[in-house]
């Protein structure tokens, strides 16, 4: 009798686990795509000069130059401008140390219009001496954001004749990160 029921109960756990009353579902997503954005800038004055100024004398209204910097890429990014490759021609007299250097934000472009320089929105971003100018934070520049920037350089009125005939140069870089 026990081994008759111990027959019957292995005959319905066989038959529970063979059933295969299972339930399943599934579903994909096919062709996930990833790619990186792009960060480029335009720069209307690359490879040229933003500002020349010659015969300057000491005290005299600065010299202006505009440069329009546009952030060309797919992603917003940090920018920034800094100088380098700095020249004196008299190394005991450096003339970078008597030019008074201003960097101002003009501005952010209005569709095409360039904003203008000298009115009440102006951002100052370097007052000094060029010989002094560090890296410049611009801030963020969203995809397609355009400025205006306006340098400006004056031979200091302290400049005295140990600096008739000398010169400097210095290169202005932007970079975005």
């Amino acid at each position: 009798m026990a081994l008759g029921a111990l027959l019957t109960l292995a005959l319905a756990v066989g038959a529970v686990i063979g059933s295969g009353a299972n339930f399943t579902a599934s579903s994909a997503n096919p062709a996930n795509t990833f790619s990186s954005g792009t960060l480029t800038m335009l720069n209307s004055q690359a490879g040229s000069a933003v500002l020349t100024a010659a015969n300057m004398r000491p005290g005299d209204p600065a010299t202006t130059g505009t440069v329009d910097i546009k952030n060309t890429g797919s992603l917003s990014g940090a920018f920034s401008v800094s100088k380098s490759a700095l020249t004196d021609s008299d190394g005991a007299n450096p003339m970078s140390a008597k030019l008074n250097l201003t960097v101002v934000d003009c501005g952010v472009y209005a569709g095409a219009t360039p904003p203008t320089c000298g009115d009440g929105d102006d951002v100052s971003k370097y007052s000094g001496t060029l010989g002094a100018m560090p890296t410049r934070a611009l801030g963020t520049f969203a995809a397609g954001e355009h400025h205006r920037y306006e340098f400006s350089v004056a031979l200091d009125s302290s400049a005295n004749d140990g600096y008739q005939g000398d010169s400097s140069s210095a290169t202005f870089n932007w970079n975005a990160a």
